[in-house]
């Protein structure tokens, strides 16, 4: 698990956790970025990466909390392709924004709970 919530982590330090995100090596289970007030280049970051990595066969994400943060959306649409692959692993999602969007991709995917 890794509880970065809270933390003003900018451009830079997101960026670089994407990149981490994104190895074959990383079995990331939790990931908490509530509270952090991302910005919408830091949410486009994240987003494209946490799309990837759902995306991916090797996922091991089960948890995601990126409430609190200015997904826009570019973030939540990049994210939301992540979200309907078969691969996906999510089983948790936490979000204040885009409500509707989100309910609509987990009703397709019926994985997350």
């Amino acid at each position: 698990m890794l509880d970065a919530s809270n933390n003003n982590l900018q451009d830079s330090g997101v960026k670089l956790l994407s990149v981490g995100l994104q190895s074959p090596h990383c079995t990331l289970e939790t990931l908490r970025l509530g509270g952090c007030f991302l910005s919408e280049r830091s949410c486009e970051y994240l987003c494209e990466a946490l799309s990837s990595v759902l995306s991916s066969q090797s996922s091991s994400l089960r948890e995601l909390d990126a409430s609190n943060n200015n997904l826009q959306d570019s973030g939540v649409k990049l994210l939301s392709v992540g979200l309907q692959s078969p691969h996906c692993t999510l089983e948790t999602l936490r979000s204040d924004k885009k409500i509707v969007i989100f309910h609509q991709i987990i009703i397709k995917q019926l994985k997350l709970r």
